[in-house]
């Protein structure tokens, strides 16, 4: 009998990331960058990087960077537990089940339509992505893609990949994203969302990688179940939800509930867009959504109360790994070692032809995006240092923000110290090593395509 290993839980990832870095406080000189204010942020001064005394973090940080983290990451983690909540709620009128069965029945009369409701939905999220940089905002919608994806007889990581590799694909080709390639180009005295057209040309290449790479998996798992990468977990988890599943009718209350959730995915995208709502706005939205849900379905209190408990203890798990992975960050903060890394790291593209430079400020930007995974966080680091760097290499600024875009946006999909992506992994119970083995081809493609498109303004055309 084979037995096959198990890989860690993510929590127990987490933590050893979290040890790491404790180490690294004791091994890596401990470094600083003058920061200045500008347009309301801090930001770095070239050239100003000197060493400082060392802060290496003790044993005992171990135990309190998840705490500190819980406290920094507390917006976020407010929100994944109100928005599970408030799913909590509308799932226990059964409208969404309701609603999937129908559209189940109908991709079953009309297949076609069946297959164009993936590329529908990640050109949408794509489009999300660049132009109001979603991120956060992906975990609401998971909690509806998965279902939709099982109703359709594909797996939990198809309905993960329509918004999440949807979004991504668009956060990484970004043209109109206010938090990194707005910010990054106001650092780099750009005009703001300046070089509109290749940056759609990108946007449109990595938009088609996506979905046709999603695409072509799910048709493989359609075909044959046993070629989902969750082939084991998401038997044992269709077994369950059949035991449980009874095919209530679409009723006029139900009808009314999806109507609900339709209007506020508007809102928010009306919200998102014209006011600046974020998480607490968001939040906000959905809770009310959950609490109009419940009173339209018939529900009493106690059962309104007792559902949204149910939803938000669902959450637990990804609250945990959002908040471990704030506390890595902080003890990389107080350890004084992000600094020293981005010196080392933007010293080391010096002296090479333009054409391997960018390549490397590419590579460099998707190594610093692991310690920090933060897109308007890391613009306001690298790119008073790369934008300066690309004069003397001959790299026109555009494309040093295009290296910035690429190494955050792509490496988002996979690195273990991003919230939101340990995050939606915990909700959709999906093993990191399990989502490795399935985004690898995919991130070798993205990859591939990032360093050519780079190759396009260095070698064939001046972009300014």
């Amino acid at each position: 009998m084979n037995k096959t290993k198990k890989m860690p839980d993510t929590l127990v990832i987490a933590s050893m990331i979290l040890l790491v870095f404790i180490i690294l406080t004791w091994i890596v000189p401990a470094g600083e960058f003058s920061r200045s204010v500008v347009n309301g942020r801090n930001v770095l001064v070239p050239n100003s990087y000197k060493e400082v005394a060392p802060s290496p973090q003790s044993v005992f940080t171990f135990f309190t960077a998840p705490l500190r983290g819980f406290m920094e990451a507390a917006e976020v983690i407010a929100f994944i537990f109100i928005v599970g909540g408030a799913f909590g709620m509308l799932n226990a009128t059964g409208a969404i089940s309701a609603g999937l069965h129908k559209m189940v029945q109908f991709s079953m009369k009309k297949p076609l339509y069946k297959w164009l409701i993936i590329p529908v939905l990640m050109l949408v999220f794509s489009f999300a992505g660049a132009s109001f940089g979603m991120s956060e905002e992906v975990l609401v919608f998971i909690l509806i893609t998965i279902p939709l994806a099982h109703a359709l007889g594909l797996d939990t990581i198809t309905g993960v990949a329509i918004p999440f590799i949807g979004a991504g694909a668009g956060f990484a080709g970004a043209f109109y994203n206010p938090f990194t390639v707005g910010i990054a180009q106001s650092i780099a005295e750009l005009p703001t969302f300046s070089g509109l057209q290749y940056r759609l040309f990108v946007w449109v290449v990595f938009t088609l990688i996506a979905i046709g790479f999603v695409m072509l998996y799910a048709y493989k798992v359609s075909q044959d179940a046993s070629k989902s990468v969750l082939y084991e977990e998401d038997e044992l988890l269709k077994a369950s939800e059949k035991s449980e599943q009874v095919h209530e009718p679409l009723t006029f209350r139900r009808k009314l509930i999806l109507c609900l959730l339709g209007l506020s995915l508007a809102l928010l995208a009306w919200g998102v867009t014209e006011h600046g709502w974020y998480m607490v706005e968001i939040g906000a939205l959905f809770f009310g959504l959950g609490i109009a849900a419940g009173l339209v379905g018939g529900m009493n209190p106690s059962v309104m109360s007792k559902s949204f408990a149910e939803g938000a203890k669902e959450m637990m798990t990804a609250c945990l790994v959002v908040a471990f992975c704030k506390g890595i960050l902080l003890v990389a903060t107080d350890g004084k070692i992000i600094d020293t890394l981005l010196y080392y790291v933007s010293e080391s593209v010096k002296d090479y032809p333009r054409a391997v430079s960018v390549e490397l400020m590419f590579i460099v930007q998707s190594v610093l995006n692991f310690f920090i995974p933060s897109g308007s966080g890391q613009a306001a680091l690298t790119m008073p240092i790369m934008a300066p760097l690309s004069d003397l290499l001959g790299v026109s600024r555009q494309t040093a923000v295009l290296a910035f875009q690429f190494g955050d946006g792509l490496s988002n999909l996979v690195i273990p110290t991003s919230g939101v992506t340990m995050g939606i992994l915990s909700i959709a119970k999906i093993p990191y090593n399990k989502w490795i083995q399935w985004m690898l081809p995919l991130m070798g493609l993205f990859v591939l395509a990032a360093m050519l498109l780079l190759l396009g303004p260095v070698m064939f055309f001046q972009w300014n």
